[in-house]
């Protein structure tokens, strides 16, 4: 199996720089194809059938979707350093699993207020800013999202609580970084990064300020660049890994759904960018899901999700 790491992602993105510090943490050298901030994505959709967000995660024909997915991915090629220290596995995704939604979409309604929106598009023509609301609100479909005000207050809160945390080791958990440490540095990177007009929020917890800079300073990696459209045809001339034989440590069928596999299937996220992947269920294991499906332009390939904040559902009969 060819072990090209591929990461699609764009520079603004905050959970592309999650993956992008793991792959510097972890030095696993990495080819970075550059894909839109906003629809349309034809190259992205190729690979993976419906889901739209960033970044996306290719090795050969197996292409695996969300950062939760992914960290496990990137831990199995390389596991030392570790995300998981064995002895905060349980904590360490859990609070993983809050900074990637709570604290995240907190961070976000105040990065994007309009001070901030506005110095992100300050050099963009005025359509660019409308086109990416508009987007965004494609892809938020039925989800609350917190008011600027609300988003402050929240956001501030969090601070607080990961500077307790900063305050007593050089990481959230001790004295190297894990998984929370990633997932809970990214939204707060685009404030520091992105909307710096914002960051004097930061002010107020200077231990995290600290600790920010020592994940910024683990870098990215070695990375070298590489089309989309290669990666598609590297997609083509690979054969996807056998189901149970990818990437993903476990195989075994855990049937919560009553959908056997060889059924076709959908797969979309709980909320945002729910846009649906239609494919064949080849592996639904206790953490992930797998799709086999075939694309004009990429041929056969596998893709995968979490089981956590995916919805499973048997297609309707065509």
């Amino acid at each position: 199996m060819n072990n090209d790491i591929i990461l699609h992602h764009y520079a603004s993105s905050p959970f592309s720089e999650k993956i992008r510090l793991m792959l510097g943490y972890k030095k696993l050298p990495w080819k970075s194809v550059l894909v839109p901030a906003i629809m349309p994505k034809p190259d992205v959709l190729a690979l993976t059938g419906g889901y739209r967000r960033t970044p996306v995660l290719q090795v050969g024909a197996d292409i695996y979707c969300d950062t939760a997915l992914i960290c496990d991915v990137l831990e199995h090629l390389r596991p030392e350093p570790t995300l998981y220290p064995p002895h905060l596995k349980g904590v360490c995704r859990i609070f993983a699993q809050w900074a990637d939604s709570s604290l995240f979409w907190a961070a976000m309604g105040y990065n994007l207020q309009p001070r901030g929106a506005a110095h992100v598009f300050a050099k963009a023509p005025p359509e660019a800013a409308k086109a990416f609301s508009e987007d965004r609100k494609a892809m938020s479909g039925n989800m609350v999202r917190l008011r600027p005000g609300d988003a402050t207050s929240a956001y501030r809160s969090y601070l607080r609580r990961i500077a307790n945390m900063a305050d007593e080791h050089d990481f959230l958990f001790g004295m190297e970084p894990c998984v929370a440490d990633f997932s809970a540095y990214h939204g707060i990177w685009y404030t520091r990064a992105q909307v710096p007009v914002l960051a004097d929020i930061l002010n107020a917890t200077p231990s995290v300020g600290e600790w920010a800079n020592r994940m910024e300073a683990i870098g990215h990696g070695a990375m070298t660049k590489l089309g989309s459209g290669e990666a598609i045809a590297m997609a083509k001339a690979a054969e996807p890994a056998a189901a149970g034989a990818n990437l993903l440590i476990d195989s075994a069928f855990q049937d919560d759904h009553g959908i056997p596999l060889g059924t076709r299937v959908t797969i979309a996220a709980e909320s945002f960018g729910n846009e649906p992947t239609e494919g064949e269920l080849i592996a639904a294991t206790r953490t992930h899901y797998s799709l086999r499906r075939e694309d004009p332009r990429c041929g056969v390939v596998h893709v995968h999700f979490p089981r956590i904040g995916y919805v499973l559902r048997a297609a309707a009969p065509t």
